[in-house]
């Protein structure tokens, strides 16, 4: 009783340290909370200190987060927002979706042949986070029932590919893209000027501010409620596809809730949805098997290079067609490939601080449509 009190406490209590630790550290901050998140899970599971019925607290926790986190993510979103994005802004998302979902399909077909187990869902995967982040890749492991280690193993090579791609982007990716797609006009309005203003003032991680715990325990207890009302799905839905239409479904409600005023003005529910993401990222990684991560195969390191590259090359040679400019596809693509945070970052690097409302709008969406999208392509391979 007292080992699991203390596993408990240790999945809940630890992401909580490495959100106060990256505060304070700004090295840590650089590594980024979900891969330190990973580190500790991972030295966990290899530590032998987990108790015998680990399994049954870890099974429980993988089940409860990400349906938990998953409204909470999306009840900040600005819906409306979306019809509001400028033209050659819209044609870069619609370009960039494209860019990814076919790089992902030609990569499958490239690699079938190398005897990948259940290859289909590595691509159902890729998409989701590529499209969306971590909480979707998170979500589509759940949805596909993909393996503990084929989760691990292809979340690992996409940080570290991600991680050149991201550099790539903030020192040369400008100039790069400059040889073919004409330069950004700027023209910031005063009214995008106070959005970020507030957006550069924002307190990222107010889970620790008191005054946000009444917002934060009403979104928990509506997320809590969503759970409920998709989970009683699994009633009458046939076992194979519960946790597909548990998941969709709580993704839909997550974003009619968005549409309520009170809802979406809810203070740090995005930042309480990420801290269910750490809790997650911990408990799964702790899971792993690191004799099987040794043997695995690097065929989805080329896959994942495929794919973060490939749609890059597929979404400039487009962008060029449709007069795209250059820092448009740079924010775009890093909204998608690398998620909305690293969008001021890129923005910051590549001197254009206009870019940063919509580059989130676009990351946004991307989390909205990324479930969606993961599953439909993952069964669409999963025909082949």
């Amino acid at each position: 009783m007292i080992s699991t009190i203390l596993l408990v406490a240790f999945y809940l209590f630890t992401p909580l340290l490495i959100l106060y630790s990256c505060q304070k550290l700004s090295f840590l901050r650089r590594l980024g909370a979900v891969l330190i998140a990973y580190g500790i899970g991972l030295l966990a599971g290899v530590s032998g200190l987990l108790p015998e019925n680990a399994n049954e607290i870890q099974d429980i926790i993988t089940t409860i987060t990400i349906p938990l986190a998953l409204p909470l993510m999306l009840f900040s979103s600005d819906i409306r927002a979306w019809s509001r994005l400028a033209g050659s802004t819209t044609i870069s998302l619609i370009i960039a979706l494209f860019a990814v979902i076919t790089s992902v399909v030609v990569g499958y077909f490239i690699f079938a042949s190398d005897d990948i187990e259940e290859l289909w869902k590595v691509g159902g995967l890729l998409i989701g986070v590529y499209t969306g982040g971590t909480p979707n890749l998170a979500a589509l492991k759940i949805m596909l029932n993909v393996d503990n280690d084929t989760y691990i193993i292809t979340h690992a090579y996409d940080m570290i590919i991600s991680a050149a791609y991201f550099f790539f982007l903030i020192t040369i990716g400008q100039k790069v893209f400059g040889f073919v797609l004409p330069k950004f006009k700027f023209g910031m309005k005063d009214q995008e000027q106070s959005v970020l203003s507030d957006l550069s003032s924002k307190h990222m991680w107010g889970l620790f501010d008191k005054k946000n715990r009444k917002p934060m325990l009403i979104a928990f207890l509506l997320s809590i409620a969503i759970f409920g009302i998709a989970g009683s799905t699994t009633l009458f839905v046939p076992e194979n596809s519960q946790m597909i239409v548990v998941i969709l479904l709580i993704t839909t409600l997550g974003i009619m809730l968005s549409l309520v005023p009170r809802v979406n003005k809810l203070n740090n529910t995005f930042e309480l949805g990420m801290y269910l993401i750490l809790v997650f990222s911990i408990d799964v990684a702790s899971m792993v098997d690191l004799t099987n991560m040794a043997n695995a195969s690097s065929s989805i390191f080329y896959y994942v290079f495929l794919v973060i590259f490939g749609s890059l090359l597929i979404q400039v040679l487009l962008s060029s067609v449709f007069k795209i400019d250059t820092d448009t596809v740079i924010i775009t693509s890093t909204a998608l490939i690398c998620s909305p945070p690293f969008v001021p970052a890129v923005a910051g690097a590549i001197k254009n601080k206009e870019i940063i409302v919509s580059g989130l709008t676009i990351g946004i969406i991307g989390y909205a449509v990324g479930n969606y999208l993961g599953v439909l392509v993952a069964e669409f391979l999963h025909t082949f």
